[in-house]
């Protein structure tokens, strides 16, 4: 047997607070399970709030198990993939675990990914079916996907009489160009309204077998550090890890805590935090389909919020809004943030506004939850230490070995949580995990340290990818857009620091010499928007003569940014 490694001997925790504890044992239950004891446990406690509306857990169960009776009377069976394309709202959640109770696997997508980015995860997920805001339904049309069934919502259904055209108008803001399909579309084989389903179907769902460490709940699309997009996969029982090893760091209580949800819930923090803690621990959700500004600090007051999370660039811009102090932040226990770095200046301004420091806390699709968590004895600079149950550690990022301690690696994390792979792509799956002492390491993409107390500090990406919003963008996509286009030779993509959204992404261009004073940055970024998705856009054009390499021939990211 191999001596353990500096990492594997744990040494961040004695930095745990009192009573966390540094094994917890993950049951072997499906998420199906746990949700249904939480929903025996609150029946008559409010599970979700919409606009004003409220679903009490009875309700909410009522609803999934006459939509997974629906779905099984459709002909949707254990390890069918079904694809998610909604909006923040009810459904969503009725959607998600309807799914769930069947063992049918969940494919969530984004609404603001366009037809070529959504045709690719279809192809790639094999969905049988869609269930899919009515507004965006356009879209999937555009992809050219045939599904044996379609199940359409409108985001009013679950909203009072007097909201409804409200909301509608809301929406008609963001998807200004978009249609509602005709009703005419329910006569076409296949094609069923959401809310018909709950009437037609009574709430009997088959029970169904279920394996939590094989069988998997969802598999969220991700670029990784690649820029293809794949689908990691989530277990049952790495999403009940979540749950259990999640609720120790944070000051929770059963029953009692209430969140704002504005962030989409397709992401992984939707399914594992919001739709999996917040729920399953008996926490009120207060769900946002628009996230203004100032619904989210009315609905901090209203519904007396207890935990509020966000990316920095919100933090940011709530700290600049002059409405934001009129909030008791007293009320709230804590603030997170995700996704990426907090710049000092927005922590120290969110602190002097609301008394709140920010805590920053690590997670990634293929590993969800938390990873590593700031809660306790917090060190300047750090991101924290690993949290119950997970084993992380400083990696050589070309070699299946571990680098010292305080020099910089690629940090790699194990855990009961950690995904088992790609759906559909072991090529990646392989790469993405090492062997070393005996154990499977994933390894982030991520560039880190970890000092002798245990405490890890990122220090940049193993990739250049590009965050906007917490988005991730990669360089290499947006050139290869760029470079279909005639007129251009070659393209070069970085992104540039950005304290509003993080930053932002910046193309230099070399055109064919024919079109040179001809072609504007006007037309490079209406091209653009045809192609990509509207954050992958570049902000800012810049015409050079040409791209610096490396002396192997690839684009010098460093050189770029000297530019």
């Amino acid at each position: 047997m191999k001596e353990k490694s500096f990492y594997e001997e744990r040494p961040w925790l004695k930095n745990y607070s009192s009573g966390v504890p540094a094994e917890i044992a993950i049951p072997l239950k499906s998420v199906g399970e746990a949700f249904d004891e939480a929903t025996d446990k609150w029946k008559k406690k409010t599970a979700i709030v919409f606009y004003g509306r409220r679903i009490t857990f009875r309700e909410l169960r009522e609803k999934v198990d006459r939509l997974a009776t629906a779905l099984f009377h459709q002909g949707i069976r254990k390890g069918d993939r079904v694809a998610i394309l909604l909006l923040n709202c009810p459904e969503f959640v009725f959607a998600f675990y309807g799914l769930i109770k069947l063992g049918a696997i969940a494919v969530p997508l984004s609404p603001i990914h366009n037809a070529v980015e959504l045709k690719q995860h279809l192809q790639d997920s094999g969905a049988k079916a869609i269930i899919c805001q009515d507004i965006l339904y356009e879209e999937i049309e555009k992809t050219g996907s045939r599904f044996e069934i379609v199940i359409l919502t409108n985001i009013t259904e679950s909203l009072q009489i007097t909201k409804k055209s409200a909301n509608e108008t809301v929406l008609r803001e963001i998807y200004q160009n978009r249609e509602i399909p005709s009703v005419s579309i329910f006569k076409q084989k296949g094609f069923y309204r959401l809310h018909d389903l709950f009437t037609e179907y009574s709430p009997d769902p088959p029970r169904i077998e279920i394996k939590p460490k094989e069988d998997l709940v969802s598999f969220c699309y991700t670029g990784g550090t690649t820029g293809m997009a794949k689908g990691a996969t989530i277990t049952h029982y790495s999403f009940v890890a979540c749950i259990i090893q999640f609720h120790p760091w944070f000051p929770f209580e059963d029953g009692k805590d209430v969140m704002v949800v504005y962030a989409p819930m397709y992401h992984i923090g939707g399914q594992t935090v919001v739709m999996g803690h917040g729920l399953i621990s008996g926490g009120t959700i207060v769900l946002l389909s628009n996230p203004k500004i100032d619904d989210i600090l009315d609905a901090i007051t209203r519904y007396k919020v207890t935990f509020f999370t966000g990316l920095p660039t919100m933090y940011e811009t709530l700290r600049n809004y002059k409405k934001t102090s009129k909030v008791d932040w007293k009320k709230i226990k804590f603030c997170t943030s995700a996704l990426d770095a907090i710049h000092e200046t927005t922590n120290n301004g969110w602190q002097s506004l609301t008394g709140h420091p920010l805590h920053q806390i690590y997670g990634m699709t293929e590993a969800p939850g938390v990873i590593i968590s700031p809660f306790g004895r917090a060190k300047n600079g750090s991101i924290g230490v690993p949290v119950t149950n997970v084993v992380a550690a400083i990696v050589d990022p070309e070699q299946n070995e571990f680098i010292p301690v305080g020099k910089i690696g690629e940090l790699a994390v194990y855990g009961p949580q950690v995904t088992l792979g790609y759906w559909n792509n072991p090529e990646a799956t392989n790469h993405s995990k090492s062997l070393i002492n005996g154990k499977w390491w994933f390894r982030t993409g991520d560039l880190g340290k970890m000092d002798k107390d245990g405490y890890f500090y990122l220090m940049g990406r193993k990739q250049d990818l590009i965050k906007y919003k917490g988005l991730r963008i990669h360089s290499s996509q947006v050139e290869e857009v760029l470079l279909r286009h005639p007129h251009i030779k070659e393209a070069g993509v970085i992104g540039v620091p950005d304290i509003k959204v993080g930053e932002l992404v910046k193309a230099f261009i070399v055109l064919e010499k024919k079109f040179r004073g001809k072609f504007s940055k006007e037309e490079i970024i209406e091209y653009c928007q045809s192609e990509l998705a509207h954050y992958k856009v570049p902000k800012i054009i810049e015409f050079v003569d040409e791209i610096p390499k490396t002396r192997l021939g690839k684009i010098s990211r460093r050189a770029l940014k000297e530019i």
